[in-house]
């Protein structure tokens, strides 16, 4: 029998993660938010708490559910090795044999992670995303809903790909960086800020 999972928050995106790890035979025993009471349900799962209560449910494994990248980043870092974290992918995403997916990421419906691809911890695939062939993921990476990334493509910690946002192949994007939604990366990006447009420029 599978283990049954804690959640680290219940917004929206907790509902995609409940849905994701129920559809791969899994459970989630309750979730941990700071701004929901205790007793409020989100899809049947019980809030039992806040953040702080995560030691009296150390027996479960903890994914966090919770879209922002820097505040997943800073959660996963107060709780370091005080839990063990759960790695969640849907049942129809394709993850090659060859590809590797550190603990605590989320691989959601649809999306293909391709042979020699590496995904790092804490990072969302989130849906119909694609991580083509020997791309290299950084921690705390999201790939919005319908984002490309192109093959050996490398992005940095707490970069965001914004929906259905194309990185060309071969291209490297540093860490905490903002990609907007259907925007097309054509170049490198190597300092952090936000880029949007086709090609992709810096907003600021």
């Amino acid at each position: 029998m599978s283990e049954s999972v804690m959640l680290i928050g219940g917004s929206g995106h907790a509902k995609v993660v409940i849905d994701c790890i129920r559809s791969s035979g899994g459970q989630v025993f309750g979730i941990l938010d700071d701004g929901m009471e205790p007793g409020t349900e989100v899809l049947g799962v019980p809030v039992l708490g806040k953040t702080a209560d995560h030691p009296k449910f150390r027996k479960h494994p903890f994914l966090i559910a919770i879209g922002n990248n820097a505040t997943r980043r800073r959660i996963a870092e107060a709780l370091g090795e005080a839990v063990r974290w759960y790695t969640a992918v849907h049942p129809t995403a394709v993850v090659s044999r060859y590809a590797s997916v550190e603990e605590g990421s989320v691989v959601l419906a649809y999306a293909v992670i391709n042979a020699g691809a590496h995904v790092g911890a804490h990072c969302i695939i989130n849906t119909g995303a694609i991580v083509e062939h020997d791309d290299e993921l950084e921690a705390y990476v999201h790939v919005s809903p319908g984002a490309a990334l192109g093959g050996t493509v490398q992005v940095g910690a707490q970069t965001h790909i914004g929906i259905g946002a194309s990185v060309k192949n071969n291209l490297e994007i540093c860490g905490g960086c903002v990609i907007g939604a259907g925007a097309a990366v054509a170049r490198s990006i190597t300092e952090p800020g936000t880029y949007a447009g086709v090609p992709a420029r810096r907003l600021k």
